[in-house]
């Protein structure tokens, strides 16, 4: 390949690679109001600024190389990454990150070709932007790979789905009951209902605003159906039900605190916690604290110390190091 063609090919993959970056920042950017934890909204925030400096690098060594920026590659990276984000109101929670994943995918594997493009034709500059792509999506593969495990593990996943992605998600798992109706599937269903709850739910919240005590006493009172359900149906034989009750209060962080997989959590302050936290080995027992947090203290500190540890167990299950 001469000198002439290989620069030409090192600006046409410049140029896609420009463009999928754009789309890269919106998603990020949209990805922050679905962040779990501070800790994520600050990732996701600096990873959107991250992408900002990179595609700057890549304007400016198109420019080097001769080439010109594509004018309406921003834009068409912005518009494209905002079909996709309404797109997405109507895919599971899950299909929508491996739609992000498929997005990386592509920006490391360009990167990886822009650098053996570079590398033949001697070109440093470029292959040094290469390599910094290359770690750059490298980190985000392994991030979005898993918040997906973490998903597969029954959550708490580092991103919460939108209200669409619940009810989503929730109407497919109803289709799929008489196949593959499980404990964990009842656990996944829930976390979609909290997500986007029903009308008793904004009921309870209007009381609790407007400080009516009537309307209050109806969240203490169904969760105490909730436990009278479970220990009845338990009593009775029906193991199946007291099963699906028993999900029912794990989720909603209702169980009793001697139910918790760390001994007096009530009493631990947050380091305490998140030392305790850390210690936890099933990415169930982590579900059970973080719901119980969420649903009491709800501690900062301890949510994305219990988020951090569901990481570590969600990426040794997929091999991440």
């Amino acid at each position: 390949m001469s000198n002439s063609e290989t620069t030409s090919a090192l600006i046409t993959q410049l140029r896609i690679l420009l463009g999928l970056t754009h789309a890269e920042i919106q998603v990020a950017e949209t990805r922050v109001a679905q962040a779990r934890t501070e800790a994520v909204r600050r990732e996701l925030t600096e990873n959107a600024e991250n992408g900002r400096e990179r595609a700057g690098s890549i304007e400016s060594t198109i420019r080097d190389l001769g080439g010109v920026p594509e004018l309406v590659g921003p834009f068409i990276g912005r518009a494209t990454a905002g079909v996709k984000a309404m797109v997405e109101q109507a895919q599971p929670f899950d299909e929508a990150v491996l739609g992000d994943l498929a997005l990386e995918h592509q920006l490391l594997d360009r990167s990886r070709y822009l650098k053996a493009l570079a590398t033949a034709g001697g070109d440093q500059t470029v292959a040094t932007l290469a390599d910094r792509l290359i770690t750059a999506h490298s980190a985000t593969v392994e991030w979005l790979t898993t918040v997906l495990a973490e998903e597969a593990l029954g959550g708490p996943a580092a991103l919460r789905r939108t209200p669409f992605q619940a009810a989503t998600g929730a109407a497919i798992r109803l289709v799929n009951v008489p196949v593959s109706w499980s404990t964990r599937s009842l656990d996944r269903a829930i976390d979609a209902v909290r997500t986007s709850p029903p009308v008793l739910g904004e009921l309870i919240s209007w009381g609790a605003y407007a400080g009516d005590v009537t309307v209050k006493t109806l969240s203490a009172s169904r969760d105490a159906a909730i436990a009278t359900a479970e220990k009845v149906t338990r009593r009775e034989g029906a193991d199946g039900a007291a099963d699906v009750f028993r999900s029912v209060r794990k989720s909603s962080g209702l169980l009793d605190p001697t139910e918790l997989p760390i001994e007096d959590f009530d009493e631990l302050n947050v380091a305490q916690a998140v030392s305790a936290v850390k210690e936890l080995t099933e990415a169930a027992q982590v579900r059970d604290i973080v719901a119980y947090e969420e649903a009491h203290k709800n501690r900062h500190g301890v949510v994305s110390a219990a988020q951090a540890r569901l990481a570590a167990i969600a990426q040794e299950v997929v091999g991440i190091n």
